[in-house]
């Protein structure tokens, strides 16, 4: 079992911001990443839908014998998480915005979230956000266009300067100091939103403390690898290989894939 694949889905490239930051935790792990291109993004569809292909892509993981998924995807895992593990026993890592801290932390009491209609409007959202935010003032943001610019190989383009500009507007203007990424497609637009933010304000997304989730409920099952040679990593994507191996940027296998 120990040498089984991590499974990890998402709903195009995004999900590659928290495959790498998987692999950089557990470097022994073999991965296997679908990406769901044909059908991104996953943010305006309803939740039977949502569910519908999340239901999709963890059959297609779990026949190519994945000991746990990671949902990168946080529409995906807003809408459908509690309906995967009622029905699944392979255990399962969500993702959604990281409010809590970003709400905890910040001076001015104003926070932006840049996220998906998908994640902004779902039922477990808005019970994190009630819990932990419901005394500052988060500015809510649907970063429609972002996604499907990222697909179509858009990420350094004037489209996408002019969007973000107008996305971050209302957030500079509520003197935001904490700029919250809901979207797992949302961490490679870093570098822009950095040179377009004031330097106070901080961004966070939730990569990091997703890796050390897996790797806390892989201990847990007894499912970590005690392999020390270097592991398969291997991407299938129902879109563009060549758009997942420019985002990757790493010696990974990237195969076309019909599902």
């Amino acid at each position: 079992m120990t040498d089984k694949s991590i499974g990890i889905f998402d709903s195009g490239v995004g999900g590659t911001s928290i495959w790498k930051e998987i692999h950089l935790l557990l470097p022994y792990e073999n991965t296997i990443y679908l990406s769901d291109s044909l059908n991104a993004p996953y943010g305006p569809k309803g939740k039977k839908a949502i569910t519908e292909l999340c239901i999709k892509n963890t059959e297609l993981l779990l026949e190519k014998d994945c000991k746990i998924i990671v949902i990168a995807c946080n529409t995906a895992t807003t809408n459908a998480i509690d309906y995967l593990r009622e029905n699944y026993k392979v255990p399962f890592i969500g993702i959604e915005p990281a409010i809590k801290p970003a709400a905890l932390q910040t001076k001015t009491n104003a926070v932006g979230i840049l996220a998906t209609k998908g994640t902004l409007t779902s039922e477990l959202f808005s019970k994190t956000s009630g819990k932990f935010a419901s005394n500052i003032n988060v500015v809510e943001q649907v970063g429609e266009g972002i996604v499907q610019l990222i697909e179509s190989g858009k990420l350094y383009s004037g489209e996408m300067t002019n969007l973000l500009k107008t996305y971050l507007k209302p957030m500079q203007d509520a003197n935001i100091d904490y700029l919250v990424l809901g979207c797992s497609h949302y961490p490679y637009l870093i570098p822009q939103l950095t040179a377009l933010l004031p330097e106070h304000v901080k961004i966070i997304d939730s990569g990091e403390a997703v890796a050390k989730q897996t790797k806390v409920v892989l201990k847990q099952n007894d499912l970590l690898s005690t392999s020390s040679i270097k592991p398969k990593n291997i991407f299938y994507t129902n879109g563009q290989p060549e758009l997942l191996n420019k985002i990757l940027e790493d010696d990974v296998v990237t195969s076309y894939l019909n599902f």
